[in-house]
């Protein structure tokens, strides 16, 4: 492995001119603008995890009966650098997927981050969320639970293991470490109740499943479910199979993206 000088200040050596290259800076990168269809809200996404769980949500809902659920539903294809476009930018200044609008609202109201409009409209539907105290807290313990140890299985343990140009142990074994670390905690909650915060089907397993069902269902990254012997979970195996059988599950994963081109 080459080694590595660490400099007294970093900086950006790899130039980068396209729409949807990384850069240490933040903000929109030149005007796009986002159409506006008649449903109330407007889910501006990708069907990777993140964006799955929202799609997901909002098919729930639909099949809850909770008609002022519609929405209009368009891809952010971020390989082309679409989160960088004004328009998107100005409902998520992150520039990240999945970001909303519900145009029920006066003004209307901007939503981003996935975990935010989970719970955004588990309340505003007064759906899959407990109302009891008891049952809320383990429902958010569990959501931020998720959206603070994703990264470590996308960013960390995807990314080593996947997508990074080439194989490198040291960071392959942290992160496969950390991954096993969840899984197991997942397994072990789910030995002791059928769903993640409890007895019934919540927003939190709407969110954990999106990155951890699809992971222990080997659809995240090729070769990953030998690899992190995923046999060893069968409590979460289980709840896995449960949840993609819900018809709501299958068609947010089937749900058609509509072209934000004109």
């Amino acid at each position: 492995m080459t080694s590595y000088e660490l400099p007294k200040v970093w900086k950006w050596e790899e130039e980068n001119s396209e729409k949807g290259g990384n850069r240490p800076t933040a903000g929109s990168r030149f005007e796009k603008k986002l159409p506006v269809g008649e449903a109330p809200f407007q889910l501006y996404s990708l069907g990777t995890p993140n964006g799955i769980k929202v799609a997901v949500m909002f098919e729930e809902l639909k099949e809850a009966g909770i008609e002022d659920a519609d929405y209009d539903l368009y891809m952010i294809n971020i390989m082309e650098g679409d989160q960088f476009g004004t328009d998107f930018v100005e409902v998520n200044p992150n520039s990240k997927i999945p970001a909303l609008v519900d145009q029920s609202e006066n003004p209307r109201m901007e939503i981003f981050e996935s975990g935010s409009i989970l719970l955004y409209l588990a309340e505003k539907f007064n759906h899959l969320i407990p109302t009891d105290i008891h049952g809320r807290n383990e429902t958010l313990n569990w959501l931020f639970w998720q959206m603070g140890a994703g990264p470590y299985v996308g960013g960390g343990f995807g990314h080593f293991f996947a997508y990074a140009p080439e194989k490198m142990k040291y960071p392959i074994d942290r992160f496969a470490m950390e991954t096993k670390r969840q899984l197991d905690l997942l397994n072990q909650t789910l030995a002791k109740r059928p769903y993640i915060a409890g007895d019934t089907y919540t927003i939190a397993d709407i969110a954990i499943w999106s990155w951890y069902g699809l992971l222990a269902s080997g659809k995240l990254y090729e070769g990953s479910y030998e690899f992190l012997n995923m046999e060893e979970y069968p409590h979460l195996l289980e709840w896995t199979k449960r949840i993609n059988e819900r018809p709501a599950v299958q068609r947010g994963l089937e749900v058609e993206y509509q072209s934000i081109e004109e």
